[in-house]
């Protein structure tokens, strides 16, 4: 609805220049034959003329671009207020498929029994979501930067919710798993494609406080999932899970079609030149993305390819791809985990056990308090330089962050007796929380800007590998954790997070220098 509206309002204002270009020519015409009209196409159209045909005017393009740096159709020069609310929409379809992939652990039980399997293969149904999510973020950055951001968040949140009804109505276990499968291939849009929205409205210095304001919603899913399901599956069954899913996304999906315009400069740009070739008759207006020599399915094949083809010999991708998969993998196994460090040693009850991951959540919303102090350094490093560092990103983590995950590992898994308050291993979650959330919010933003127009490439490669490799350890997680007990389960975890939180820093430090001998890293020396 509101894309239509912004087509409406693109339409207008090429009406409105035409008619005032009309009018000039007009007053020239009369006023002096010698003064001449020859007022070019990019002052009165935003566009530039661009000759192909050694001089035929036939065979040039007007190259259709916006009117002005401060032109008000451009997404990019929309209010500060108006940018945060379109932003906090694209975090909000993260939300709801996050949520959704972590929602399914709280009804293992119920439904393994219904199905009549082991609990080892339920968790089947959370463990092939994720993969779900690793094999679309493959695919849905190139259909973005063809038919727009909004269509692509539209149309596979859409089937994201058929796939979640269908999941809900399954009648047996390997329908709801192939389900629950197609929902998270359809369901990856905004991990791989808000990265792009994002750089469509803020600039690098707003970057700083407008990721975290997609990152920390979105981030909160998983958590979000858990609690919501604490006690559906004894009291409503374990399908209203899959229900209660579909009635927050289909909420969410009215609210985008309802309130989010397209943030795509080149499809606006698209628009205009398809208007102005309406309205002048004049078939020479083309957008950039009309001037593309490459198909959508040879873009597709690139983005499935390229991501392998060269982001495993960059050091800076490998380090943080790495990093993020040991995140991962300890979120997720934290899904039966909980039962082994809350439910068994306290006697919590397994809603109960699902609610202690609000302590988490506390830790991630604890990290909007580090923005303010991020982005008065990135700002007055633009303002000193003219440019920002992408080792300047990694100050989320070097605040704490990463020595925060294996310090609330190994506080929680040797706290977490029966001797022992329970508010020790809470308390823990919530530095768990804070750590994670900054190095997801460090990992997007520093491959983003060391990579620029590779990071899609390069962040394809970061989903892919850290979504199926949790996905199959999440299968993992209960028996690993029945095996050696939380303890010893936490204490290896933690070991690994030490090994992994020097990361930030030694990038901190040698990352210029790395990026200048990659073929692909950005070198602003």
């Amino acid at each position: 609805m509101e894309s239509y509206f912004q087509y409406r309002r693109i339409q207008c204002a090429v009406r409105k220049r035409l008619d005032a270009k009309v009018h000039v020519d007009e007053g020239s015409v009369h006023g002096n034959a010698n003064s001449g009209s020859n007022t070019s196409q990019l002052d009165e159209n935003g566009s530039s003329s661009t000759p192909e045909g050694a001089g035929n005017a036939e065979d040039s393009v007007i190259l259709v671009g916006w009117d002005g740096k401060d032109d008000p159709l451009n997404p990019a020069n929309y209010s500060i207020g108006r940018k945060l609310f379109m932003t906090i929409l694209v975090s909000l379809i993260a939300l709801a498929v996050t949520a959704a992939s972590a929602i399914d652990a709280c009804g293992v039980q119920q439904y393994s029994e219904y199905y009549h399997v082991s609990e080892v293969v339920g968790s089947l149904a959370t463990g092939l979501f994720l993969i779900g999510f690793g094999v679309g973020s493959l695919l849905s950055g190139p259909f973005s930067e063809t038919f727009g951001r909004n269509a692509v968040y539209l149309i596979t949140m859409l089937v994201f919710l058929i796939f979640i009804m269908a999941a809900g109505l399954a009648p047996n276990l390997h329908s709801h798993l192939i389900f629950r499968f197609l929902a998270g291939f359809f369901g990856s849009t905004p991990l791989s494609c808000a990265g792009g929205t994002v750089a469509d409205l803020w600039n690098p210095v707003q970057k700083a406080y407008a990721f975290p304001v997609y990152a920390i919603p979105a981030f909160c899913g998983p958590m979000i999932g858990q609690i919501i399901g604490s006690y559906v599956p004894t009291t409503l069954g374990w399908r209203w899970l899959e229900w209660l899913m579909l009635i927050m996304g289909g909420a969410i999906l009215i609210l985008v079609v309802l309130m989010q315009p397209e943030t795509y400069g080149n499809l606006l740009l698209h628009w205009k030149a398809s208007i102005l070739r309406r309205e002048t008759g004049d078939k020479r207006y083309r957008a950039p993305m009309e001037m593309r020599r490459e198909s959508l399915g040879r873009r597709l094949l690139i983005a499935i390819y390229r991501p392998f083809l060269w982001s495993y010999t960059e050091l800076i991708i490998i380090l943080m791809s790495v990093y993020l998969t040991v995140v991962y993998i300890v979120l997720f196994t934290f899904l039966e985990g909980y039962t082994y460090v809350f439910g068994e040693p306290y006697g919590l009850s397994l809603g109960l056990t699902n609610v202690s991951w609000a302590g988490m959540l506390v830790g991630i919303v604890l990290t909007g308090c580090t923005v303010p102090v991020v982005y008065s350094w990135t700002a007055k490093e633009y303002k000193q330089t003219g440019r920002i560092l992408p080792e300047t990103r990694l100050w989320y983590a070097m605040l704490g962050g990463a020595p925060a995950v294996p310090v609330s590992l190994f506080w929680m898994g040797w706290t977490c007796y029966p001797s022992v308050s329970i508010w020790s291993p809470l308390i823990a979650s919530v530095v768990f929380g804070y750590g994670i959330m900054t190095i997801f919010i460090v990992a997007y933003m520093y491959i983003i800007d060391a990579y620029d127009v590779y990071s899609a490439s390069a962040l394809g490669f970061l989903v892919f590998t850290r979504y199926v490799v949790a996905g199959g350890v999440t299968v993992a997680g209960g028996p690993i954790y029945e095996a050696i007990g939380p303890h010893y389960t936490l204490t290896i975890l933690g070991a690994i997070s030490s090994v992994m939180a020097v990361i930030p820093y030694l990038l901190y430090i040698y990352g210029p220098r790395i990026r200048k001998f990659s073929k692909h890293a950005v070198n602003l020396d």
